[in-house]
C-alpha cells in the first residue's frame, strides 16, 4: 500500500469528517466506534487520516529555531514588515 501525503489528495467539499481517539492493536488495525461505522456502508472506500503528537524533541528544535531566527532580527528590520507600500 502506497502511503501518500495529506496534499497528494485532491479536495473534496463533499466529504464527510468524523474525529475520534484510537490506539493502533498489536494486530496492526485501527478501530473505528460504533457510532462512526454505523454511518459507514461495508466495503465503503474511506480516506483515514492519522495525527501524532510530535516527539518532544523535535518540539524542542522548532521552538529553538524560531527563538534563534527571531534573534537575529533588529528594529531596523521593521521597514519590511509593511511592503504592501510598495
Amino acid at each position: 500500500m502506497k502511503v501518500r501525503s495529506i496534499s497528494d489528495y485532491p479536495r473534496d467539499p463533499r466529504m464527510k469528517a468524523f474525529e475520534f481517539q484510537a490506539s493502533i492493536n498489536p494486530n496492526e488495525t485501527l478501530p473505528v466506534p460504533s457510532e462512526v461505522a454505523t454511518q459507514l456502508h461495508p466495503e465503503q472506500p474511506v480516506r483515514v487520516l492519522i495525527l501524532v503528537p510530535e516527539p518532544a524533541d523535535q518540539a524542542a528544535w522548532a521552538r529553538l529555531t524560531a527563538e534563534q531566527f527571531l534573534k537575529g532580527y533588529d528594529d531596523s528590520d521593521a521597514i519590511y514588515n509593511d511592503l504592501s507600500a510598495l
